[in-house]
């Protein structure tokens, strides 16, 4: 079953393995805020120039046009920040807007409308997702030159216990999303909203590294071992090839490879062209792209994009800690108990990658099978992204996930940032991970708190 970034519980396997370099020979040791920002420990020197050029990029804000700084303009104009890292904060995992809060700035919004007519279900075969008509497939809640952005991103939570099989209780947040402020007129009646808070980008090129066929072996989308876990691969569009894909990348592996997936957010989320999206993200409602000067056509230029997929690409896993530790030890046994790791893969072997030794031939313990999984009504967003329906998520990995505190200075996870801790986020699965979720809610407290100490052991 599956359960935690929005899938932590799964099926037992005897040949299950629990290594401390989780990412293989890139795995490094380090703590502290910046765990997540080192380059692969078996990066080359001589690589290491691209991944801090990359890093540059990253890391650096973009601003609008005209600007002298021509290498990083053409910002916006609509926009939902002004460099990746104000969302992959320190290269982890984004949060909600907290109480008071004027912007979301690492949590977005996604915007779509139902499939209906013959022509949307045929976009939506390529596409993915049929966009709202006026705002695109995503709100930007920023804009350059005091123009209006299209709207602001509210969120309000209503609390409901859940109770162990001792009595203890465990208060959940439900979230409810609003978007005030609209800046370019109503919304479609039938808009379909999704939350989404930046996951962390350590391990991506691994995940990327991961063989097809390894996910179409683990998919079962009929679930014909009876064994109620029914995982399947989304098939996505792959722009440069013009072909469809297995999706790896996103909360319901809606992008076929990072080199997609990074032009993908330079363009929605920053407001830049590049060749793989070549288009302003203003719909035809929308004048503002058209009235303002923009920074060059591509403004993200292909050897820009090269160096921030091999930034992405190469950000080490930091090592497990604490594996001896006994109440680590029986967390490890409660995980198995629970039957977690049929969706929280490891013991997986990388692919040769030409001109990627460093992520070629690795055994990696990520904790995900990258497949879609229904996660039950309680997470339901509704919202389908190419063959993922409104109640499935691509399973997360759980490497570093113990390290989010001194990362990101939060403990929010799930899609939307809802869980405030790990447990909370065990409590949220439901669907295929609904039978684990029964184990762990029989659990004592000693048991509990075995649990969340093997997971942050990861």
């Amino acid at each position: 079953m599956c359960f935690l970034g929005i899938s932590i519980i799964c099926s037992v396997s005897s040949s299950f393995a629990f290594d401390k370099k989780s990412g293989g020979d890139t795995s490094v040791r380090k703590e502290g805020a910046n765990a997540f920002s080192l380059p692969a420990g078996n990066l080359p020197l001589t690589k290491r120039l691209d991944f801090s050029v990359g890093n540059s990029f990253f890391r650096n804000p973009w601003v609008s046009s005209p600007a002298s700084t021509d290498a990083r303009d053409g910002l916006g104009p609509l926009f939902n920040t002004n460099g990746c890292q104000n969302c992959h904060i320190k290269d982890g995992r984004g949060h909600p807007p907290e109480e008071g809060d004027v912007h979301a700035v690492s949590m977005l919004i996604r915007l779509s409308i139902p499939a209906i007519t013959p022509e949307q279900k045929k976009a939506f075969i390529i596409d993915g997702v049929i966009p709202e008509p006026t705002y695109g497939g995503q709100l930007q809640d920023f804009a350059v030159h005091d123009k209006a952005p299209e709207g602001q991103i509210g969120i309000t939570y209503t609390e409901f216990p859940v109770s162990f099989s001792d009595g203890t209780k465990v208060m959940l947040r439900k979230p409810t999303i609003s978007i005030s402020d609209l800046g370019y007129g109503p919304l479609h009646p039938d808009t379909q909203m999704s939350a989404r808070v930046a996951p962390p980008m350590i391990g991506l090129g691994l995940l990327e590294s991961i063989p097809d066929t390894t996910l179409l072996e683990w998919a079962d989308e009929d679930d014909a071992d009876n064994d109620g876990i029914s995982g399947k691969v989304n098939r996505v569009w792959d722009v440069r090839t013009q072909t469809f894909a297995l999706g790896k990348f996103g909360w319901k592996a809606g992008q076929p490879n990072l080199m997609q997936q990074n032009a993908a957010a330079f363009n929605g989320d920053v407001g830049l062209t590049s060749t793989l999206f070549p288009n302003e993200n203003c719909t035809t409602k929308q004048t503002i792209c058209q009235d303002l000067p923009n920074g060059g056509s591509p403004e993200v230029s292909d050897n820009i994009l090269k160096f921030v997929e091999f930034y992405s690409q190469h950000l080490a896993v930091p090592i497990r800690r604490n594996i001896n530790d006994p109440m680590v030890e029986k967390g490890k046994e409660l995980f198995l108990k629970s039957d977690c790791q049929s969706c929280h893969k490891t013991n997986i072997t990388t692919e040769e990658r030409s001109g990627l030794p460093a992520l070629s031939k690795q055994t990696i313990h990520p904790y995900t099978d990258l497949l879609l999984h229904d996660m039950g009504p309680g997470l339901a967003d509704n919202r389908p992204e190419y063959l993922a329906n409104g109640r499935e998520w691509r399973t997360q990995p759980l490497w570093g996930i113990g390290y989010t505190k001194e990362v990101n200075n939060h403990t929010y996870f799930l899609h939307d940032g809802r869980a405030r801790s790990l447990m909370e986020a065990v409590l949220w699965h439901g669907g295929e991970a609904e039978a684990s979720k029964q184990k762990v809610l029989d659990f004592n407290q000693q048991e509990r708190e075995a649990l969340v100490a093997f997971l942050n052991s990861l």
